[in-house]
Parts: C-alpha cells; structure tokens; sequence
C-alpha cells in the first residue's frame, strides 16, 4: 500500500532519481487518478516538487503534471508564486497551452498588484 500520493505516483510512473519501489501490487491510473483528484494542494506539490523538481525533468506524464496544478491553482487560487509555476510547466509542454500559460501570469500580475 502506498502511504503518499508521491509514493503512488513513483511506483505507478518511476522516478527519474529514486528507483521505483517494489510494491507487489498491480497498478491502476484510474486509482491513482481517483487519489489526485482528492489530494490536498501540498500533497499534490510534494509530489510534483519530489518528481518533478526542475519542472523540465521527471518522469510524469504530461497530463499528470497538467491535471496536479489545476488542481492546486483550484485549491490556492490566488498564489502568484503558484500560477508562475504552473504557467511555466506549461510552456515546457506546449504550444498548445501557451494561451493558458500567459493567463496563468496575468492572473499572478492582477493578484500581486491588489
């Protein structure tokens, strides 16, 4: 059994730092999926930072990455440090989400400005 969504995500997908545990246990993205959706916003973090920790690396699929800060900017909306964050994996990823990434930033610019 995994203890952490981090743990979840390193035995489902491997990481690029740790080797991936042996758990015994087949694995299932529909689970894993089930445990991101209701992850609180530091869980998520903790695995994207732990995973994923100079945004370019990792072994996460794209989508994963996409799917965890939407959920974390859903949770901690008005984050500026946060939506950079996000805006910036997703120029890593891109083209096709650089609209949304500019959005990302100019939401930080109107949150940082008051």
């Amino acid at each position: 059994m995994h203890n952490t969504l981090t743990e979840h995500a390193r035995c489902l997908f491997g990481d690029e730092y740790r080797p991936t545990p042996d758990c015994g246990r087949e694995h299932d993205e529909h689970f894993f999926v089930e445990e991101l959706t209701f992850a609180d916003a530091d869980a998520i973090l903790a695995m994207l930072r732990e995973l994923c920790p100079q945004i370019v690396d990792g072994l996460l699929p794209v989508w994963v990455r996409n799917l965890a800060y939407r959920l974390v900017l859903l949770q901690r909306p008005d984050e500026p440090a946060l939506l950079r964050e996000a805006a910036q994996s997703l120029w890593m990823h891109g083209p096709d989400w650089d609209h949304i990434a500019t959005g990302l930033v100019a939401r930080a610019e109107v949150v940082e400005a008051g």
